[in-house]
């Protein structure tokens, strides 16, 4: 009976364990391949074109990815992006204070990206 408790225990931390890691893994890769290949792709037009900034850029975005969820990411993209359109209407993106949150999220993980990978 001891060992089918203890047996039981045994199970029940080595699932705990295995979901407790599997959700990090989930977490830390929920963006797209796609959304990955973008960034890196402007980041070394930015950077250079060598294959130092090609593993500097997956890495800064490997960072962001641990730091910001994807959903947050997408929308401070389109923020920025909805910025540059300019008019009126696209007057809220500059100046929502949730549009500015979302923003500076985004901007402290890239910073904590580049002292990390640059």
């Amino acid at each position: 009976m001891k060992r089918l408790i203890c047996a039981f225990a045994v199970a029940c931390s080595t699932l705990a364990t295995a979901v407790s890691a599997q959700s990090v893994a989930d977490r830390l890769n929920d963006y797209p391949t796609a959304a990955r290949a973008d960034y890196v792709f402007a980041c070394m037009v930015t950077n250079g074109q060598t294959r130092e900034m090609l593993d500097r850029c997956a890495c800064s975005i490997d960072e962001i990815a641990s730091i910001l969820p994807y959903a947050k990411y997408l929308q401070a993209e389109t923020v920025l992006s909805m910025r540059r359109v300019g008019g009126e209407r696209m007057s809220f993106f500059k100046s929502a204070s949730m549009a500015e949150h979302l923003v500076a999220d985004m901007r402290r993980a890239q910073a904590e990206a580049e002292i990390v990978c640059f």
